[in-house]
């Protein structure tokens, strides 16, 4: 695991490459699949969670849309419960099949009322869409890695990413409780 220091100038310093990296350098090393650790040079504080906030702040300044609005959002508007507000953000894309039934079931009422499609036949064709997941699952399809291929291409992330998201969250948890409950920090 790379560790980072960050030295009273704010500079940055990846310790196994033995060169200064920037917060676009750590997000690459997280990219590639790197764990990495920010640690105070003088302190030895952890300061991981902080400098992965910033890496998403720069990423979302130089990325407009990087982070869904609705995330972004959120946390605002949960204020000082923002850990639970990204949790119920990230929800949002596991119930991503239940969304696409809707939307196909939609289109297709669409269709039918616009007589493009008689109403037998868009009974048909929604019974073909929808639940095609479920039903895929159920019949042991083995398309997965094809899937989730897919899904990586398009953005979407994996169970692990989330979990490991999550993870995150809970040590930013704790750390922001154990900074409340200390106080301001002394500045010098």
């Amino acid at each position: 695991m790379p560790v980072i220091k960050r030295y009273p100038n704010r500079k940055l310093y990846d310790t196994a490459a033995k060169q200064y990296v920037s917060l676009d350098g750590i997000a690459e090393l997280i990219r590639s699949g790197a764990e990495v650790q920010v640690v105070d040079y003088t302190t030895g504080e952890d300061l991981t969670a902080l400098i992965l906030m910033q890496v998403i702040v720069e990423q979302e300044k130089k990325q407009s849309g990087f982070l869904p609005q609705s995330v972004l959002a959120g946390l605002v508007q949960a204020g000082g419960d923002t850990v639970a507000a990204v949790r119920r953000a990230l929800e949002i894309p596991l119930d991503l099949m239940r969304q696409v039934d809707e939307e196909i079931e939609q289109r297709i009422q669409s269709l039918v009322r616009a007589g493009e499609l008689r109403e037998e036949e868009g009974i048909h064709l929604r019974d073909k869409l929808v639940g095609l997941s479920n039903r895929l699952a159920s019949a042991g399809w083995s398309g997965e890695a094809s899937v989730q291929r897919a899904l990586s291409d398009h953005g979407v992330p994996t169970r692990t990413q989330l979990q490991s998201l999550s993870d995150q969250l809970d040590v930013l948890e704790a750390e922001l409780d154990a900074m409340s409950r200390s106080g301001p920090p002394n500045q010098a």
